[in-house]
């Protein structure tokens, strides 16, 4: 599979697809081969399918790796083979929609402030407050904090694009307290024995850490905490198209998701059962009292 691979990996360079996009898009062609024993480009749209069976059946791949593996399929047979194929015959897996986990901005504040040191705030606070990926806060540099202009920007989010979220002034403050005394360079949350940014399992410690001092109980994780934030805005009368932006989903339909969850949006509709006026109450009346 040498030569096609070099072409596939050529292909999604010249594409500006992301390192790690290549990698896992090579390791899913590879998955194919490997499951016929016989070099990808003999294969014919049935043995796709019947490759996808065996995600599904034998398998029992999730939703993401099970879709990544279509995305790559469509990719090697759509543009590197070219193949005259209708690509919707590859199809994907469709997501189980599940509402997201928040909590309280009351659970967030006590969730912070029970970090285990300044490092563990710092970086739970700046998912928070910007409402990031887990990805994005780690690749986060100092000059990517414009105190200046109060906005933080966010390079090569989700789908390769940049960013900017506003920059809170608690915030702010809480990094300067950090910068003094970690005193990062290159990146901002970096680790001062290899100079590179902390692994995602730094930052996901970190929370659990809080999570159990907080005493916090419920099924939360990092990313519950860009998902409290866009529940909280949305709550504070923030408008979904804003939102939006700030999130970096491209579509609006993707922000709708937390208009489910939005305690105070859902509790300010009215039900139909308070616009209907309740019947007339019956009169009590006293029993016909049995002749003497």
């Amino acid at each position: 599979m040498g030569l096609i691979r070099d072409r596939m990996a050529q292909a999604m360079q010249i594409r500006g697809y992301s390192p790690r996009t290549i990698k896992v898009y090579l390791w899913c062609i590879r998955n194919l081969a490997g499951y016929f024993k016989k070099s990808p480009d003999l294969l014919a749209l049935e043995d796709i399918n019947r490759f996808q069976q065996h995600l599904g059946e034998d398998k029992n791949l999730g939703f993401e790796t099970f879709n990544q593996h279509v995305a790559a399929m469509r990719f090697f047979y759509g543009k590197v083979l070219e193949r005259d194929w209708d690509i919707q015959r590859i199809p994907l897996k469709k997501r189980r929609k599940k509402l997201p986990r928040v909590m309280t901005m009351e659970e967030v504040g006590t969730l912070l402030s029970s970090a285990a040191s300044l490092r563990d705030r710092a970086m739970l606070s700046t998912i928070y407050a910007g409402g990031l990926r887990l990805s994005e806060a780690r690749c986060l540099r100092p000059l990517d904090i414009e105190s200046s202009r109060n906005v933080i920007r966010v390079e090569k989010g989700k789908g390769g694009k940049d960013r900017y979220v506003m920059l809170s002034p608690a915030l702010l403050e809480l990094l300067r307290d950090y910068y003094r005394e970690y005193k990062p360079k290159a990146w901002l949350f970096e680790n001062p024995d290899t100079g590179l940014p902390y692994g995602s399992t730094t930052f996901q410690a970190a929370f659990r850490q809080a999570r159990k001092n907080a005493g916090i109980e419920k099924p939360v994780s990092v990313h519950s905490l860009r998902h409290s934030f866009a529940t909280h805005l949305l709550e504070g009368g923030t408008d979904l198209r804003r939102i939006q932006v700030l999130l970096g989903h491209k579509s609006v339909s993707t922000t709708q998701l937390y208009t489910h969850v939005a305690a105070k949006f859902l509790s300010s509709t009215k039900s139909p059962l308070d616009m209907i006026a309740p019947p007339p109450a019956k009169k009590k009346t006293d029993p016909t009292p049995e002749s003497a």
